[in-house]
């Protein structure tokens, strides 16, 4: 039997952590006074971009390696902070010299490779609003994004644009300049399109950066909705601040580390963590422009000599459905601290993390629209297997609900409401791009409210519960699909699980469950018997499942959430939604 803790001091670490949690050093604590490690711009400014390149290329970091580039084919380049600099003010001028306004909206469509981190970070240098899209997106959720962004600039390769974008062109009209990167030899550019390259290459190596503040909107994600169009979330140059903090605490980076961020830039967390925040610490980034293969992702963690992972709980139980064999014949001597985020990461995998990789695997819980994590477990915490951890410093967190008369209230620990930030924080949206209601409508007074239900137990720990449109209600009890899927992994034969609740004329909702095995496991109903048995004597009989499928995969979002509200959709026969962020959309 497992301990519910996995118990942690500093000296158990191989360097001494950033961020220790005592009372003192929470009172100590100030957004502005870390505010004041950054470099700044004339008169009070602030960017994105010079805090994360330039700071560095000016000073004793010039020379140091701030992307490391890995190709499909296993060779890597290095790019150092000056480098980085040079690139990025030359592609800041080519839209300068195109007219580019600061202020535009600028769509970045591109591979993991070199010209997405031009794109991006150029593009913020000069001032523009950056959207950073997915480059597996078909054409429609691109035209869907471009046309609520008012897109007036895009980045993309030659084959993405003849692909996904030359047929929706004309759906565009604000779109007035495409730079293209990766055309063959010979190869002809597409009508009204412009070689990126080559306008690079006639570009100056120095800029000076648009005057930009820490309220200047910088960045611009998409997050999907249950429905209907997706949400334009806009974050501002402030963010900054908390991207170097939770980059410093949360991720517990050092300048020496080699740090690989999984999530795709396309995605917040690929723009936040696989970006912004390591280049704000001057940290070693590895870029790799290959898909998820668990032979690989083992062989990067070896021979890059990685020391800071931060991947996504779908990529975890990838790796945990391959088996620990393939584990074992790789070493990690240089991975000191693994963190996850996108999906609550169940107790499993974080114990799978400690006997497997060494190292148990740290949940943390932020949103898009906070622009930066909020909850964690850091490197010296104490873990409870399960839990997202506590608040950072500058972060006060809240479990709240509503009373009779509908007003917010604060409640106690262990009892079930929707988890609140009081704000401000740097990092915090501004608007929901075109949906002020819908804006307001996330904010009561001081204290933005997330959607997200959640607990806090006594030591200060909150707990993931679900969604609140994935809440199950049956028979008077609130049943968090998280904690009955947990519950279901504890068998070794399962590989992911996912509840939905069922309408029933009696109880109001019943939980069905749907379970994936791991390779070689067989679904027989002695199985499907032993999982509901199981599952009844760790929940009770009103919270277990009473339906249970196995399957042969469950829905994702392409940056690794499960999509419960598509399983309940399709089980009922009702509406889909907005499907732009499938996995593998059919």
């Amino acid at each position: 039997m497992r301990p519910v803790i996995i118990e942690k001091t500093a000296s158990d670490l191989p360097v001494s952590p950033n961020w220790t949690d005592t009372p003192d050093a929470r009172a100590a604590f100030s957004w502005g006074a870390e505010a004041r490690a950054l470099a700044g711009l004339p008169g009070d400014g602030l960017n994105l971009a010079f805090e994360a390149v330039d700071r560095h290329a000016q000073g004793p970091a010039r020379q140091r390696a701030a992307l490391r580039l890995l190709d499909r084919d296993g060779s890597s380049h290095d790019i150092s902070f000056h480098e980085l600099s040079n690139r990025t003010n030359r592609f800041a001028h080519v839209l300068q010299r195109l007219g580019v306004a600061p202020g535009a909206r600028l769509f970045v469509l591109c591979e993991r490779g070199l010209e997405l981190y031009l794109g991006l970070l150029g593009g913020l240098k000069h001032g523009c609003v950056v959207c950073p899209l997915f480059s597996a997106f078909g054409p429609e959720p691109i035209a869907t994004r471009m046309a609520l962004g008012e897109g007036s600039v895009l980045v993309t390769s030659a084959a993405l644009y003849q692909r996904k974008v030359e047929s929706i062109r004309a759906r565009l009209p604000l779109l007035q300049h495409v730079l293209l990167h990766g055309l063959r030899q010979g190869e002809t550019l597409p009508p009204d399109t412009l070689d990126l390259h080559a306008l690079l290459a006639e570009a100056e190596d120095s800029f000076t950066i648009a005057p930009t503040t820490a309220d200047t909107p910088s960045l611009l994600h998409f997050t999907s909705g249950t429905t209907g169009t997706p949400k334009g979330a806009l974050h501002v140059h402030g963010a900054a601040v908390t991207h170097y903090v939770t980059g410093k605490y949360a991720l517990d980076l050092h300048p020496d580390d080699i740090y690989w961020c999984t999530a795709d830039p396309g995605w917040v967390t690929g723009t936040s963590y696989g970006i912004l925040a390591p280049l704000m610490l001057g940290v070693t980034s590895v870029v790799d422009s290959a898909e998820f293969d668990a032979e690989r992702w083992y062989g990067i963690l070896e021979h890059q000599h990685v020391s800071v992972w931060y991947t996504a709980p779908t990529a975890i139980r990838l790796l945990m459905k391959a088996g620990a064999a393939l584990a074992a014949a790789h070493s990690f001597p240089a991975l000191r601290f693994v963190a996850s985020v996108g999906e609550p990461l169940n107790a499993e995998a974080v114990w799978w993390g400690k006997e497997v990789l060494g190292h148990p695997i740290h949940d943390n819980w932020w949103q898009t629209e906070t622009g930066g994590i909020m909850i964690a477990n850091t490197a010296v915490m104490t873990i409870k297997p399960g839990s997202m951890g506590k608040p950072l410093p500058g972060v006060d967190a809240a479990i709240v609900g509503r009373n009779a008369t509908g007003q917010l209230v604060p409640l106690g620990n262990e009892q079930v409401g929707e988890l609140a930030l009081k704000k401000p924080w740097p990092a915090l949206f501004r608007a929901y791009l075109g949906q002020e209601e819908r804006y307001r409508r996330c904010f009561s007074g001081d204290w933005y409210l997330s959607g997200d239900l959640a607990r806090r137990d006594a030591d200060g720990y909150y707990w993931f519960v679900g969604r609140s449109d994935d809440v199950i209600k049956s028979a008077g009890h609130l049943i968090g699909p998280f904690e009955v899927e947990s519950v279901l992994m504890e068998l070794p034969e399962v590989a992911e699980a996912a509840v939905i609740g069922m309408p029933d004329p009696l109880l109001g909702e019943t939980v069905k469950a749907f379970v994936t095995l791991k390779a070689g496991q067989v679904a027989t109903t002695a199985l499907h018997d032993e999982l509901l048995g199981h599952a009844r004597k760790r929940l009770g009989a009103a919270v277990a499942p009473k339906e249970l499928a196995f399957v042969t995969d469950l829905p994702h979002t392409r940056s690794g959430k499960l999509m419960r509200r598509l399983l309940k959709a399709r089980e009922l026969g009702l509406p889909e939604g907005d499907l732009s962020t499938l996995e593998n959309p059919v």
